[in-house]
């Protein structure tokens, strides 16, 4: 009697949890960091190319690493400077958010529809400072700011925000990413 009761306990309630977590986890309908861009009056730019042998992400399993991307404005001009010496906190930190919409536009284009990010998982968000200047976690703000604003507890992260001697062609900030996607 046990071995039969066995049988359809396992039958009944093992077997479908254990069927249900080969399925793919997708996000609640509710979920749409594309509205929440219209909202925000931001359209996502086609991505910045590569500027050396390097591609914008690589994909392995379901984490994407995004290169490091910098404050590129759609009309081809980036936001250059030192911060500390000749570019603002504030000049800074629009730096850093013109750098997550190019990192959102590789994603998008990466991804095709921004639902599919399940978690921006780490940022490492280096500045161009003055050797003087420690309000790097001030700039880099605008990042993560605007992570959050699109996708809400999704876009909370782990972060370091560094200084830098310089970055490439002289650029303020320069952001790469690691985000979670449902397959």
């Amino acid at each position: 009697m046990k071995k039969i009761q066995l049988y359809w306990f396992s039958c009944l309630i093992l077997l479908p949890l254990i069927f249900s977590c080969n399925q793919p986890i997708q996000p609640e309908a509710s979920y749409d960091p594309e509205a929440k861009l219209r909202a925000l009056n931001i359209t996502l730019p086609s991505p910045p190319q590569p500027v050396a042998n390097y591609v914008n992400g690589v994909r392995a399993g379901n984490l994407i690493f995004l290169a490091g991307k910098g404050p590129k404005r759609a009309d081809g001009t980036e936001i250059t400077g030192k911060l500390g010496q000749d570019v603002s906190i504030e000049e800074g930190y629009e730096g850093a958010r013109l750098t997550a919409i190019n990192q959102l536009a590789v994603l998008k284009t990466m991804l095709g529809d921004l639902r599919k990010v399940k978690r921006i998982v780490k940022v490492l968000g280096m500045v161009n400072s003055d050797p003087s200047f420690i309000e790097q976690p001030k700039v880099i703000n605008g990042f993560s700011d605007l992570m959050v604003e699109v996708f809400g507890d999704r876009g909370r992260h782990a972060r370091a925000a560094v200084g830098m001697a310089t970055l490439p062609r002289g650029q303020a900030v320069e952001i790469e990413l690691v985000v979670e996607v449902y397959e």
